[in-house]
Formats: C-alpha cells, sequence, structure tokens
C-alpha cells in the first residue's frame, strides 16, 4: 500500500507563528514513528509571517530548527504563489495557531483544493476561534458559562460618552474582578486581568488595538479543567486535565513556558464533576460544529459545584507542554496513533 502524502502546514501569518512550528515539529516526528512510517510521507510546508509560502529544503529546515526565517530577506516567488509540490498532498495537516490558521481562513483555503483536511471546517473553526460568536452558539445549546459582554473597536475608541458609560454598563453587569480579552485572537494574547476602571479603560484599549470585537468576561474564583475532544460525527472526550498556575492568570507566558505551571492527568475530582465535564465538552463541540479535534475548557467552581464551559479550541496545541496530546495520553492513545486517526478522520470527512 503506497504512502500517503502528508502536507505539514505550520507557520502562518499570527502571533502564534512560532509555537506552530514547535507544534508542527511534534506532529512530524509522531507522523514518522512506528507504523506511521509506513503509512505516511510528510511535505513540510512553511507560510512565513509575511504570507510567503516554502517547501522542500527551506520548510524543512524551520521545521527542525524551530526557528521563523526573517522577513527581512528578499522572496523569490509572488505572494500567495504555492510551490508546485502542493499538488502532490494527499491529505493537509494544518498546524496554524492564531488568526488566519484557524479562524476558517485556511480552511476555507484546503476546501478549495478539494483535498481532505485534519480538524474542523469553515464554520466550526471561525465560531470556535471567536469567543463572542462561541459563547452565543454554547448559551444556544444551554451550557452554562460566566457573565460576559461583547463590546465593540467603536465604543472604546468613540470620542462621545458612549465610552465612559460602556465602562459604567461593564461595571454594574460584571464588577472587578474582570477580564478583557480580544475576540479572536489564541494563547492568550491581549488578555489582562483588571481591578479598578483605570485597568478596565487601558485594557480596553489594548484589546481594541488587536480585534475590532471585544469580550469582557466576570472573573470567577475557580479551578481550571481541560478535556479533549476526538472524533467528528460521533466524538468521544478524553480524560480530564487540571491545570495550575502561580502566575495571576494563564497567560501567554505561562501557558507556553516550560515550569510556569503544571498539569495533572487525570484531574482529582469527583467521579461525577469528570463525567459532566466530558459529557458538557462533546455538547461544546458540536455546537460550534467543530470536527476531528478540539480541546475545551472550563471553570469548576469547587464552593458550588458548578461548571463552566469556558472556550473551545478547535486547533490545540502540539508542543511538549500542551494539554491535548497529553490527556489522549493518558486515556490511551500515544502520540502516533493520535496523529493517525486526525489523518483517517480528515478522510472520513472529505472523501
Amino acid at each position: 500500500m503506497s504512502q500517503k502524502r502528508i502536507g505539514l502546514l505550520f507557520g502562518g501569518c499570527s502571533g502564534e507563528h512560532e509555537v506552530s512550528i514547535v507544534s508542527a515539529k511534534t506532529i512530524a516526528n509522531a507522523l514518522s514513528q512506528d507504523e506511521n512510517r509506513d503509512r505516511y510521507q510528510v511535505l513540510p510546508f512553511y507560510i512565513r509571517k509575511d504570507g510567503y509560502w516554502y517547501s522542500d529544503d527551506t520548510a524543512a529546515r524551520v521545521l527542525e530548527s524551530t526557528t521563523p526565517l526573517s522577513t527581512d530577506s528578499p522572496c523569490d516567488r509572488t505572494l500567495w504563489q504555492f510551490p508546485d509540490s502542493a499538488a502532490e498532498v494527499d491529505v493537509w495537516f494544518p498546524v496554524l495557531h492564531g488568526p488566519n490558521g484557524e479562524d476558517g481562513s485556511i480552511q476555507g483555503l484546503l476546501q478549495l483544493m478539494q483535498v481532505p483536511y485534519v480538524g474542523s471546517g469553515i464554520v466550526g473553526s471561525s465560531v470556535g476561534m471567536d469567543k463572542i460568536a462561541m459563547k452565543m452558539a454554547f448559551a444556544q445549546a444551554g451550557l452554562p458559562q460566566v457573565k460576559y459582554e461583547a463590546v465593540t473597536r467603536a465604543q472604546v475608541w468613540s470620542d462621545s460618552c458612549v465610552f465612559p458609560k460602556l465602562c459604567d454598563d461593564i461595571e454594574a453587569s460584571l464588577g472587578y474582578p474582570c477580564f478583557v480579552k480580544p475576540a479572536n485572537l489564541g494563547s492568550s494574547v491581549g488578555i489582562a486581568k483588571v481591578r479598578s476602571r483605570q485597568e478596565l479603560e487601558a485594557a480596553l484599549d489594548n484589546a481594541a488595538s488587536y480585534d475590532r470585537r471585544i469580550i469582557v468576561e466576570a472573573g470567577v474564583t475557580a479551578r481550571e479543567v481541560e478535556c479533549a475532544v476526538l472524533g467528528n460525527d460521533y466524538p468521544k472526550a478524553s480524560v480530564v486535565g487540571e491545570i495550575t498556575f502561580d502566575s495571576d492568570f494563564y497567560d501567554y507566558e505561562t501557558k507556553y513556558t516550560a515550569g510556569k505551571s503544571q498539569l495533572f492527568i487525570p484531574a482529582n475530582l469527583p467521579e461525577e464533576v469528570i463525567e459532566q465535564i466530558r459529557e458538557r465538552a462533546i455538547q461544546g463541540f458540536q455546537a460550534v460544529d467543530a470536527a476531528g479535534e478540539a480541546r475545551v475548557d472550563f471553570f469548576y467552581i469547587e464552593a458550588t459545584g458548578e461548571v463552566l464551559i469556558n472556550e473551545i479550541n478547535t486547533l490545540p496545541g502540539f508542543t511538549a507542554t500542551s494539554m491535548y496530546p497529553q490527556l489522549w495520553a493518558a486515556t490511551g492513545i500515544p502520540l502516533p496513533e493520535l496523529v493517525h486517526r486526525l489523518v483517517e478522520l480528515a478522510i472520513e470527512r472529505h472523501p
């Protein structure tokens, strides 16, 4: 049986470019281990931060070194000129974290190529990326969440009395502390925890510089737990894991710096709480029309026993510190088998 050629697509035009490379290296190694050696041939495709595509030796060097290419050097191709080897791909494996990678943009391009690709489609990716749309989908599915307010850049940067009234309304509705987040950025980029009017105003202004849509969420005292989902029409949930950290919240540095956070897999929770989290993880997955893979994050308020869904990540990290592959390893699916199943799910969804 001939090997399937896997187009491993990484890098991209987002602030999570470096993390994407590290995730892609982990996946490339897994696609080359055990039985996968005979099943797959990995074809690396690297998208530079300015949007130029590279393949073959250049992409392989970036993947091996995990060092991005400088955008200062000239490029020998025009923008959006795809390498010739793109036509050889049997299944695409996008590992593009953040905007332009997990928001439906690249999924639309791959859809037009008429080649199977790993992960959610256009709708699942875009809804899963936009925190406001995501929360609306969760609410429609009846999933309990923290209180939140949706804000626009126009409100924040208004020259009239709109901005002061906006802050008044947020204080009355959510109180302090609360979290200000750009709606369409991942990995805690642009997020701030605020405890005063001055901090709220500064955080809203900062978030507006990243995105025209902003979400403000009420702060809660809770344990942060996560569950991985795998599948298409009949998704399965992994064991539940818990994240602990010493920083004020789970920001970008804490998430991707070894030793800054601790993962406990499985989480030490009551059995009925674990089952509730796993059930709601699948409900959240289906609510946004996700496919293939996703990690669903929750708050467990120990004092009341409440389980609140926080968000879904339809293209979870695959680095050494990432929860998604570790949760499945603890559930009995090692990394080489996990990436194999993801490829099979892609073929199943896009025959």
